[in-house]
């Protein structure tokens, strides 16, 4: 009986020396995992900030390539104000140029209006009978834009529908 004693108590105290072992490895784990929370935590928080500062300064670059086209819309105003519509008219034109031609630089295309009604671009604001083909642009009310490939703007379009047989007024 004193043998199985002997035999039982290193049994114990590898079990408890085993415990001990599994404890410690469950507290490092635990402890790695509050890390990685933290350290993801902290990735979450800098891309947020970082998102933050490329939009600041892209919208800071379209502000100062903007501001020349303010000014000339104020000086246009001011002609205006002196009436002197020739210079008038030239004003409003050199900010429509220039406004125009900034936009297409950072990808701002107007949608074409041209042929059938498309209703991924364009939005029919109304139908109107007529003798052109049904379903084509035969006014454009608003002007639509693409940034890209997206739209950011549907075109805002009268489209043809059939014409009314005289019998049917």
């Amino acid at each position: 009986m004193e043998e199985q004693a002997q035999e039982q108590q290193p049994l114990h105290e590898s079990g408890e020396d085993r415990l001990a072992a599994l404890e410690a490895e469950r507290d490092e784990a635990i402890d790695r995992w509050k890390r990685a929370a933290a350290d993801f935590d902290n990735y979450k928080k800098r891309a947020a900030r970082e998102r933050a500062e490329y939009l600041t300064l892209a919208n800071e670059r379209l502000v100062k390539e903007l501001l020349p086209i303010l000014d000339d819309l104020e000086r246009a105003l001011a002609a205006a104000e002196e009436h002197q519509e020739a210079q008038l008219e030239e004003g409003v034109r050199l900010v429509h140029r220039s406004l125009a031609a900034l936009l297409e630089h950072h990808g701002i295309t107007p949608i074409s209006t041209d042929g059938k009604f498309d209703p991924h671009v364009h939005e029919a604001l109304l139908s109107q009978p007529s003798d052109a083909e049904e379903g084509s642009v035969l006014e454009v009310v608003q002007k639509g834009y693409r940034l890209g490939d997206r739209v950011v703007r549907p075109a805002r379009v009268v489209v043809a529908a059939p014409a009314e047989a005289d019998g049917d007024r």
